[in-house]
């Protein structure tokens, strides 16, 4: 009996699925293992990239990262992560003080952090505080659908060599005030127009991340289209002795060609919390606890493991959290007649019983009736870090529908 073209090729690759290259290998030419092999690679090929184009599109990028050697990921958002989705009371070694920003995230289902681009900045030769320095934050990059409900400048500041055991730091001595402003205008000539966003008195006796709020800013860059001329940081010595002269708050950022190791790590950080109206905001979650299965199998609808690994599609590289999340699956059937665990609805009822004196009606379906979010760490097409909430990843419960 001759096979058909089509039925051969299946013929074939399902030997080589089953029995491997080189059993079926005896089975055609030379010549017709390279067009099967090239052919089945093509297509497998296509497929891949189909799959990437819709998952990418999923998630709202345009194309795939490919993130540089440079790239960092600020230690602020894997914790911001990690608390949000109750994976950071297992992580040992970390602050579990970690201050989270219920108020910041209740609004928003997207964190963007930014590291300043000081290449475009003139910094002053001997870093002196004498006058703010600017810091510019390009924030080009944060689609126009998405609305920022609000922004803040994490800045590192750094202790005083000392400082905690100066027997002269005590009352209102060692006192500075951490001035933010907006920068107006282009500067001209040394001089700066700005305008103030937040302030705040800190002692130096310490070392510490210092939060601001320049929301207003950004709604303008973002929202109202004006121009983005950066932000200036003031430090305002108070009530300084003698002894204090010349001392300040260092406020962490590369003043030399070769940065100090932890300088990535440390250097200012501009946040925003927006929304893209496709999911759910951020909220604070605790670890779930994995669901007790029964022993007893049987074929009825329920749920089924299915873990999406991230390196499987070559993605490891860009998504920095998870490594892959548990999605799970719905399959079963769904007999007659429908039990109340099967979480039918009144219309899978009837069309089951329907079905039960009339084969042509199909059976009620398998399928998701409680889906849940996950949130995904990840640096985007320009090496920007965002944290994201993606809505109806995760199957929570199964039903006849």
């Amino acid at each position: 009996m001759i096979i058909p073209g089509n039925r051969m090729l299946m013929v074939i690759l399902l030997c080589q699925v089953l029995l491997g290259e080189s059993s079926y290998a005896s089975l055609i030419s030379e010549e017709g293992k390279k067009k099967v092999s090239a052919h089945h690679l093509a297509q497998s090929h296509d497929l891949l990239l189909d799959f990437e184009a819709t998952l990418l599109q999923m998630f709202g990028l345009q194309r795939r990262p490919r993130p540089s050697n440079s790239a960092v990921v600020p230690q602020y958002l894997l914790d911001l992560y990690r608390l949000q989705s109750g994976e950071l009371e297992d992580a040992a070694g970390h602050d579990v003080s970690f201050d989270y920003p219920e108020r910041s995230t209740s609004r928003a289902n997207t964190v963007r952090g930014f590291h300043h681009e000081e290449h475009m900045e003139e910094l002053q030769a001997d870093g002196s505080w004498q006058t703010p320095l600017r810091f510019l934050f390009n924030l080009s990059n944060i689609p126009e659908d998405e609305l920022i409900s609000s922004a803040e400048l994490r800045l590192y500041r750094q202790q005083i060599d000392d400082a905690s055991s100066d027997p002269q730091h005590t009352g209102d001595e060692g006192l500075h005030r951490i001035n933010i402003y907006e920068v107006l205008k282009p500067p001209r000539a040394g001089q700066i127009i700005t305008q103030l966003l937040d302030t705040r008195l800190v002692r130096h006796n310490s070392s510490r991340w210092e939060s601001f709020d320049v929301g207003p800013a950004v709604l303008r860059w973002t929202r109202d289209k004006l121009s983005n001329h950066g932000l200036a940081v003031e430090v305002v010595h108070l009530n300084q002795t003698p002894r204090q002269q010349g001392r300040h708050v260092r406020v962490s950022r590369s003043l030399h060609p070769v940065p100090s190791e932890d300088w990535d790590q440390f250097r200012p950080l501009l946040v925003t919390f927006g929304h893209d109206g496709k999911s759910h905001p951020l909220t604070r979650r605790t670890k779930r606890s994995p669901k007790q299965r029964g022993r007893k199998r049987n074929r009825n609808c329920r749920r089924h493991a299915l873990y999406v690994d991230f390196s499987d599609v070559g993605w490891n590289d860009w998504i920095v959290a998870p490594p892959g999340y548990q999605a799970f699956y719905c399959n079963g059937e769904c007999p007659f007649p429908l039990a109340d665990h099967l979480n039918s609805t009144n219309h899978a009822i009837v069309q089951t019983l329907v079905n039960s004196v009339n084969t042509n009606i199909p059976k009620a379906c398998c399928v998701p009736t409680e889906l849940s979010a996950i949130s995904m760490l990840y640096l985007d097409e320009t090496d920007r870090v965002v944290l994201k909430n993606y809505q109806e990843m995760v199957v929570e419960g199964c039903g006849c529908r």
